[in-house]
């Protein structure tokens, strides 16, 4: 399954790549409801594409993005308040008499701190590093879909909840980050063939068991580099869930099928499916095309070779 993906990095290059526009307002809402729920999670990449924009909407997303960042400051400074606290009192104890009770106290604060301290230093940070692009289950991501004949890049979450199903769903089944090939007609048929999109990104990542010189298994994370380099438009599904009293969720899965000869020999037995550049507005457009072209588009993909390495 695609564990996690890297984003393109560059705004623009992602609106011109696919000569899509992008859903501001829908932009803007996700930054405004985050103030309301810090469980939406947005990679830094995305926060700073809207940076320094002139646009109403934009300047409405600038200052929700730093009322969510002088809240998060806030509870991290009271959370190493709380610890210095804590380590202060575990200290005094020590100096008259060690106990276990003192000496984990002292750890767990100390542990805490580093913690709160890192977060905070990653919160103020503006330079953006590779681990910024990264998206997880749960992430929101710029996904591209067809509407009213044109394409548009809207924020969705990294997770598919279906139309129609409870909540509870998300923790019923935690793998709808991934949508197998085999299973399109079944458990996403309600999905394929009505509401396609794309996520533009430059590698992926997925969890594997290698074995170590003395033999022993080691489960490590690989990354997969498509060579050559390239942006990969990989095929996805999505939908838009609605629940009286809720905000409606965006959310997508990515489609996966049997791996590459190089993926498979790494210890992986799924991949992503990037098309090709010219299928992206019939892939977009699923009412136009039966199933099959829709399997056709999905056999005719980009293939490259994707090299791996451990990652950072």
């Amino acid at each position: 399954m695609c564990y996690s993906a890297q984003l393109i990095q560059q705004y623009e290059e992602y609106v011109d790549l696919n000569g899509a526009d992008i859903d501001i307002e829908a932009f803007a809402r996700l930054y405004g409801f985050r103030c309301l729920d810090d469980r939406i999670k947005i990679p830094k990449v995305v926060e700073v594409a809207f940076q320094g924009k002139g646009s109403p909407q934009e300047s409405n997303i600038q200052a929700a993005l730093e009322q969510y960042q002088a809240q998060q400051a806030t509870k991290l400074e009271q959370e190493l308040f709380k610890q210095r606290t804590r380590l202060v009192d575990a200290e005094r104890t020590l100096l008259v008499k060690t106990t276990k009770a003192a000496t984990e106290s002292q750890r767990i604060a100390t542990s805490k701190m580093a913690w709160a301290q890192s977060k905070l230093a990653d919160l103020r940070r503006t330079e953006l590093t590779p681990q910024d692009a990264r998206i997880y289950p749960g992430f929101y991501a710029p996904v591209i879909v067809m509407e009213s004949g044109r394409k548009v890049v809207k924020p969705m979450r990294y997770q598919c909840r279906p139309e129609g199903k409870a909540a509870s769903f998300d923790a019923k089944f935690p793998g709808t980050y991934n949508a197998r090939r085999d299973n399109l007609e079944g458990f996403w048929r309600e999905q394929f063939g009505y509401s396609h999109g794309i996520l533009a990104i430059s590698a992926f990542y997925e969890h594997v068991e290698l074995k170590k010189a003395d033999g022993e298994p080691e489960k490590v994370i690989l990354e997969f580099n498509p060579r050559p380099q390239q942006v990969m438009l990989v095929a996805c599904l999505w939908s838009r869930w609605s629940a009286p009293g809720e905000e409606d969720l965006l959310s997508f899965a990515a489609i996966t099928d049997e791996p590459p000869a190089e993926v498979a020999a790494a210890g992986h037995d799924r991949c992503v499916i990037p098309i090709k550049p010219e299928h992206v507005d019939a892939w977009l457009s699923p009412d136009r095309y039966t199933i099959q072209d829709l399997y056709d588009i999905l056999d005719d993909r980009e293939r490259p070779y994707y090299e791996n390495r451990k990652a950072a």
